[in-house]
């Protein structure tokens, strides 16, 4: 937390044209650090740096155009400043600007353009970069196909405890891409990932614990990691349990609850088995009208069984 003399030196620098101060300023109101969080304010002060050239103001103030805070959400500003950053060598700007040629926001979209600046960023050491590289090796976007060298950067991000990085290099030795399969070493790399809160690798544990890949099949301990997840909002976790609780445990009015939360988030199948629980009644009361709503929206993302239950209802 910032002082109060401290506050009072950074706005008299600030005022005099110190791009520092400026953007230590802008910081500071950015994330209410010794003063009333402001993003107006903070972007007045990120701008006042970024026009000075100041690299990482120009980051800071991409960012809020690309989020929208304090100003208008603009992806062709963001890019604009990250662009800026970027050039003078902000390795944080770099993966941005990468993400945003991914994505096609604010630029046409360009898969090589992407993996330049995640390149540039990477060899910097930083670790999204790194494993954003990592998944254009990984999936042939922008660079041929090349699994070592896509787990090269991931093992370089995960070794710097990058969750995301660390849950796609558990993946890699799951499957046996660019690695040998080694269950045993997925694992470890999963549960570093989860045990810092990384949803993906969440669910991933509770899959191995429910197939039982490389450890004995163990339902409660998939269920512990399923609802870590779950809970926080993973949908395909969300989806598992749901199947866990109509399957194997015989809780309806429990699947009822996560089929529910995964078919509000778009699975087609999660909409399709709560369709199937309201039309039967099972834990729930019966509802087939509100089960023609869900087999509806499954049926319209193509779900088959779904059209076929829609047109039985629809038809009685």
């Amino acid at each position: 937390m910032s002082t109060n003399a401290e506050l009072k030196l950074y706005k008299t620098l600030a005022d005099a044209g110190d791009a520092s101060a400026q953007n230590r300023l802008g910081l500071m109101y950015q994330n209410g650090d010794g003063v009333p969080q402001d993003d107006a304010e903070a972007v007045k002060w990120f701008l006042k740096a970024a026009e000075q050239g100041h690299a990482d103001a120009q980051f800071n103030i991409g960012s809020r155009y690309h989020h929208g805070k304090g100003v208008p959400k603009n992806d062709t500003e963001a890019v604009t400043w990250f662009l800026k950053a970027a050039e003078q060598g902000n390795a944080n700007a770099q993966n941005n600007l990468g993400l945003l040629y991914q994505d096609g926001k604010g630029v046409p979209q360009d898969d090589a353009e992407a993996v330049k600046w995640y390149l540039k960023a990477a060899e910097q050491g930083n670790t999204n970069a790194q494993n954003n590289l990592a998944s254009r090796y990984r999936d042939g976007k922008g660079v041929p196909q090349d699994y070592d060298e896509a787990v090269k950067w991931y093992r370089k991000a995960a070794e710097n405890n990058n969750t995301d990085a660390q849950n796609n290099l558990g993946l890699m030795y799951l499957n046996g891409s660019g690695v040998e399969q080694d269950y045993d070493v997925a694992i470890k790399w999963f549960l570093k990932a989860a045990e810092q809160g990384n949803l993906d690798a969440q669910y991933n544990l509770g899959c191995i614990y429910q197939d039982g890949k490389g450890v004995s099949i163990h339902y409660a301990t998939a269920i512990k990691w399923f609802v870590k997840a779950a809970e926080q909002g993973h949908a395909q976790a969300q989806y598992s349990l749901g199947l866990m609780y109509s399957s194997g445990l015989q809780d309806y009015a429990e699947a009822a609850r996560w089929f529910l939360k995964a078919a509000e988030q778009g699975i087609a199948d999660a909409q399709y088995n709560f369709g199937v629980i309201l039309e039967e009644g099972r834990g729930v009361k019966k509802d087939p009208a509100s089960a023609e709503v869900w087999y509806g929206e499954a049926a319209e993302q193509g779900h088959e069984e779904a059209k076929k239950r829609l047109e039985k209802l629809q038809n009685n």
